[in-house]
């Protein structure tokens, strides 16, 4: 959904999960400019299929907070996105998120250039990211993660040049394998990965 909102143009999901963590994604991008419509419902599940029109990476400024209830995956993913953009965001968690450190993203987006407020010593929700023009950077991954390693590749679609990230140890590749769904691209040098600026995902 993320990717697809990035899109130019309109991308079809089929086997959605309609989970709470996944729905708050879509109402997150809904509210940063992308349009989502069902496709296929299933009575007591939800919608299984959708269509995203994206935004050609042109994100709108949400009119209020965003709510990513008790997705990590959505406020540090989005974070990446969000760091790029020209306004700026709040990112809100449910209690248990609110509690969950935040330090990780917060770090190598920051050495980006984007301004990301937090709260108290644990570096917690509500996340306040005034985005900006990011500059690219090498980061290696203090802990293998691939919420992080996604966050800074998802920003690195708004820096110039190249960004790469270096895992410690192989994560889940999920992200690389829709960068290369979406036609964006990038390139694996042994543990490093690296995505390239102004990229527009192709809608699928």
């Amino acid at each position: 959904v993320m990717f697809a909102g990035l899109a130019k143009g309109t991308t079809v999901i089929d086997g959605f999960l309609p989970s709470e963590d996944c729905l708050c994604t879509v109402a997150a991008m809904e509210a940063l400019g992308a349009k989502v419509a069902p496709l296929e419902t299933i009575e007591g599940i939800g919608m299984v299929k959708l269509e995203v029109t994206g935004t050609g990476r042109q994100l709108k400024e949400p009119n209020s907070f965003i709510e990513c209830g008790n997705s990590g995956t959505t406020m540090r993913l989005l974070s990446g996105i969000l760091a790029g953009q020209p306004f700026k965001t709040e990112l809100r968690g449910d209690e248990s998120l609110s509690r969950r450190p935040m330090k990780r993203i917060a770090d190598p987006l920051g050495e980006m250039g984007a301004k990301i407020e937090r709260q108290g010593p644990k570096i917690c929700a509500p996340l306040h990211i005034t985005g900006t023009e990011l500059q690219p950077i090498t980061y290696t991954l203090p802990v293998a993660s691939a919420q992080v390693k996604s966050a800074v590749l998802l920003a690195g679609m708004f820096a110039p040049g190249k960004t790469t990230v270096i895992e410690p140890v192989t994560t889940r590749n999920h992200t690389e394998s829709l960068m290369t769904h979406f036609a964006v691209k990038w390139l694996r040098n042994g543990a490093a990965i690296s995505v390239y600026r102004n990229q527009e995902p192709q809608a699928q």
